[in-house]
């Protein structure tokens, strides 16, 4: 293998570019306050009118803290003596790609670009950027081909970099649910989703006994307990066969973590441990066809009538909406003028539909939404003429809670969003992988031509990237610490990751990548819904530039 730098000789230009990376954050977040800021405060009308320069504040943000975890991951590598070749051409080829994005233009989507200049950056804390030695000596071009040599050479001998987890527990988790996923998924995906047919509830019932639909629900309420770190690794795993079953678990998630904190003593008890088991499967409706990302108008109400709400309206892409037993409905019991404050959460039962009766309860009709991708539960529209729930399903029995006990659930499902968008990204490097080895031409594997080599390697470094990056969001959240922030980097960067990875393995299988018979054009079409659902990816960049300017009037 050709050399390159060893340990001393990278980690040190890497805390150097770090350091020089946070300081130009920093300066570009006090230039966007003198825009949207003037007088202390973030400005609603600036932010709107400043939008661009906003979201881009918050993808340098992600930028700067996917390197410090990275950073983070290699030291930890270090001390453990596991930092090998493979690892070390990772925070090589990372650190200087990043870097050198953060100085000439980051890509929010394919046709958006922002630069430092747009951020109304000085040109001074640019330059001093642009001067930092370690910039050149990670971006040297002989130790950055050699880097690519060395990880494509790891990827082809099955070796895709340490995850650095420390744990061997949540090490045996992953394994055990990449061989159930390879053995149970994989061979059956492609068919599933041809025939755009339901995950068998055979499966589901497989890991319902694995335990994934109670991996977080505490063991008092028949769970496993385990933290979301756990969640990330099997939700990745699973994802990686097939993004249907992966998701399986998200409604679950959801409606534990919607119960466990906002719930009664007796909504916890009846229901935590029926959804841990798997025997209540439950989703999530809270869009409407005219609402999307804005709450504070939804129009779905609920009219108390006695002992029971009607509940009148429509909502749209609700996954899993025939074959669940629970609805998390989010309903207005206020006045349209109250917006979120007079949102309240339903813990809403209905009978699990069939293929030809899709929703048999009284009050309750629906029809399929057709998709690209993402298949295996089908998306429905819902419509409510007077469907009945019973006041005492009311979510922590108070009216008018409903927002806040939603935005407490956004921070677990975003992480589990970016653990699924890895799991995507992961698949598509390795079919772009495994057919670039298979196929020859001009006398050679195309594996071995530096335009497909460098796009393995890189999509093997920024799938790493976020992986750490979503690993700290989930330790923080296992901690007990606000994380809504870190949460949005970690799904903001790994779905576009997921979908870059995609289009980078259909490039590499040629025209045949177009072909239904091969599994990359299913993970296109996969890949390309995860920039979109649990926040698209212009709300999770709001998100992050009002949590990094501070709130809005």
């Amino acid at each position: 293998m050709p050399a390159i730098n060893t340990i001393p000789g990278l980690l040190a230009p890497c805390a150097a570019l770090l350091s020089a990376a946070e300081r130009l954050h920093d300066a570009t977040r006090r230039a966007l306050e003198g825009l949207v800021s003037p007088g202390g405060k973030p400005s609603a009308s600036l932010l709107e009118k400043h939008q661009h320069a906003a979201h881009g504040l918050a993808w340098q943000a992600t930028y700067v803290e996917a390197l410090r975890q990275t950073l983070h991951w290699a030291r930890r590598l270090e001390e453990a003596g596991r930092f090998g070749a493979a690892e070390q051409a990772m925070l090589r080829l990372g650190f200087s790609e990043y870097g050198r994005q953060l100085q000439g233009g980051i890509p929010m989507s394919q046709s958006e670009m922002i630069r430092p200049e747009d951020m109304d950056l000085p040109a001074a804390a640019l330059a001093q950027y642009a001067a930092e030695p370690a910039l050149a000596i990670l971006s040297d071009r002989q130790g950055l081909e050699a880097a690519r040599v060395v990880l494509v050479e790891a990827l082809s001998e099955g070796q895709f970099g340490a995850l650095g987890l420390d744990d061997e527990m949540l090490e045996a988790t992953r394994e055990q649910f990449l061989r159930f996923g390879a053995a149970e998924i994989t061979p059956f995906a492609p068919e599933w989703h041809a025939k755009d047919q339901l995950i068998p509830i055979e499966l589901m019932e497989k890991l319902a006994e694995m335990g994934v639909f109670g991996l977080t629900v505490p063991e008092e309420f028949g769970g496993l307990g385990l933290g979301k770190v756990a969640m990330c690794l099997v939700s990745e795993a699973l994802s990686g066969a097939y993004l249907g079953v992966g998701s399986l678990g998200t409604r679950s998630e959801i409606a534990a973590e919607l119960i466990r904190l906002g719930g009664t003593e007796e909504q916890k008890a009846r229901w935590l441990g029926a959804i841990a088991s798997g025997a209540v499967l439950p989703t999530a409706v809270f869009t409407e066809p005219n609402t999307g990302s804005d709450l504070g108008s939804l129009r779905t109400r609920a009219v108390r009538e006695g002992d029971v709400y009607k509940v009148y309206g429509a909502k749209t892409w609700i996954t899993h909406g025939s074959r669940s037993d629970l609805m998390t409905l989010l309903v207005r019991t206020g006045t349209a003028e109250e917006g979120y404050k007079g949102l309240s959460m339903l813990l809403a039962e209905k009978p699990r539909g069939s293929e030809g009766n899709p929703f048999p309860a009284k009050g309750m009709s629906g029809t399929e939404i057709p998709v690209l991708g993402y298949r295996g539960m089908k998306e429905y529209e819902i419509s409510f003429d007077g469907f009945e729930v019973p006041v005492t399903s009311l979510l922590g029995g108070v009216e008018g809670q409903g927002f806040k006990q939603l935005m407490e659930t956004f921070e677990s499902a975003r992480i589990q969003t970016a653990a699924r968008a890895l799991g995507v990204a992961q698949n598509a490097l390795e079919l772009g992988l495994n057919y670039a080895k298979d196929r020859a031409q001009f006398g050679k594997p195309i594996v071995n031509f530096p335009r497909v080599s460098g796009k393995l390697a890189f999509m093997a470094t920024e799938t790493m990237m976020a992986r750490q990056l979503s690993y700290f969001a989930a330790c923080q959240k296992d901690a007990g610490r606000r994380c809504d922030i870190e949460a949005g980097m970690a799904k903001l960067l790994a779905a576009r990751i997921a979908f870059s990875n995609a289009d980078c393995a259909l490039q590499i299988h040629g025209g045949n990548g177009y072909a239904l018979e091969y599994p990359i054009s299913r993970v296109l079409c996969d890949a390309r819904i995860l920039s979109i659902f649990e926040g698209a990816a212009e709300i999770q960049a709001q998100v992050i530039a009002r949590g990094l300017l501070g709130r809005v009037n």
